[in-house]
């Protein structure tokens, strides 16, 4: 069986902890194939934030890539995936996206994944954001990533901070096609 190929970029952003719910939820589909880039801001966003070892996010991976190696297969076009996540987006990595700025593997791929026609899912991390963050992200749009802001919701009845990053989870694993397994959708009131 061919696997479907997914990008995941973690930034420095706060919020890491969704990159592991969400690098938890792709390995639970057998027909995935999750390629993984840690930016070194998120290597310290991680140390402050998290009490998981980062390598417990590395080995949920399928494949781990330098965030430095602007050599690495999905810095090109010819490599072919479904697409990318960047969660969380920090702002300088939207910008680095928005603007086509690829310094690092994390924008590269993003890059490649926007110039091939490939879903890029952003998932911005910021607050309150300013006219330069919603500048950058009307250009990431522009560009055609699908911004998915991880935005409290209620309408699920969430109890634990758990309930509302599955629903976030959730929410840029059907910008895939991925129907996900902790996620309450929304059904409609009458």
């Amino acid at each position: 069986m061919n696997k479907r190929r997914i990008i995941v970029g973690v930034s420095g952003a706060t919020g890491v902890q969704l990159s592991l719910a969400l690098v938890q939820a792709l390995a639970g589909y057998d027909d995935v194939e999750t390629h993984l880039v840690v930016s070194d801001g998120a290597k310290k966003t991680w140390e402050l934030e998290c009490s998981e070892p980062i390598e417990r996010l590395y080995e949920l991976a399928d494949v781990v890539h330098d965030s430095h190696n602007l050599a690495a297969s999905i810095s090109s076009g010819s490599y072919v995936t479904e697409g990318m996540i960047v969660m969380p987006c920090s702002m300088k990595t939207l910008s680095s996206i928005a603007n086509g700025y690829a310094d690092n593997l994390v924008s590269r791929a993003a890059d490649v994944c926007l110039k091939e026609g490939r879903r890029v899912v952003l998932v911005p991390r910021e607050m309150p954001l300013g006219k330069i963050h919603v500048r950058n992200m009307l250009a990431a749009a522009d560009a055609g990533c699908v911004l998915v802001p991880p935005m409290l919701t209620f309408y699920n009845g969430p109890i634990t901070i758990e309930d509302q990053i599955n629903h976030v989870v959730g929410k840029v694993l059907r910008q895939f096609g991925l129907e996900p397994r902790k996620f309450h959708a929304w059904e409609g009131a009458e």
